[in-house]
């Protein structure tokens, strides 16, 4: 999806979902302890039964999978049937818009801001969001957006330095055939094939 974008030189804009998974409607009875500190003298021995998904149970990423998958196919959406996690919307005038799902973090690219507001607003309307705005992190890449998209992993390249005790050492650039020099080939990509005479 970062690659249709920086192909299209759309922006990539980023949601997270507050408390996805107390999102999630369970399908089964569950039946939990009383937990401590809400322990009735009275019932002791009485348990409570789940409405709603809580943290740490299991069927709760089920659960909120099934109500966010739902709610996409509502606003007609179409699931990719390669890449379970992303979702399109065209429309007859060209228009269209990607959303990508991982968990509880949500980015979105297309070719027109306006959907982005109407997708936005609807979002909030049914969950609880924070709008992070144009993606900056994402699943451990660092990513600016300015003219194109740049995507990074410097600070996840720092921390493994760190932890192997490294971070002293002397850096060697990335070895390269002495003499080649990339050129813009007449279609407008590089061609790493010639070499300067």
């Amino acid at each position: 999806m970062i690659s249709l974008a920086a192909q299209h030189r759309w922006k990539i804009y980023q949601l997270d979902v507050k408390s996805a998974f107390l999102n999630g409607f369970l399908e089964e009875e569950i039946y939990v302890e009383q937990p401590l500190g809400y322990i009735k003298a009275e019932n002791k021995s009485k348990v409570y039964k789940l409405k709603k998904a809580l943290y740490g149970l299991k069927q709760a990423s089920r659960a909120w999978n099934t109500k966010i998958d739902r709610y996409f196919q509502d606003n007609r959406f179409e699931k990719c049937p390669y890449e379970h996690t992303i979702y399109v919307k065209k429309e007859a005038d060209g228009n269209i818009l990607f959303a990508c799902l991982y968990v509880d973090d949500l980015i979105f690219t297309g070719n027109n801001p306006t959907m982005f507001e109407d997708f936005k607003k609807s979002m909030v309307q049914e969950f609880e969001m924070t709008n992070i705005g144009l993606m900056v992190h994402f699943l451990g890449l660092e990513v600016m957006q300015k003219e194109g998209i740049f995507v990074s992993q410097s600070n996840y390249a720092k921390d493994i330095l760190e932890r192997f005790k490294m971070e002293s050492y002397n850096p060697v650039s990335t070895p390269v055939e002495n003499g080649l020099e990339l050129k813009k080939s007449k279609v407008g990509n590089v061609d790493p094939t010639s070499s300067k005479a």
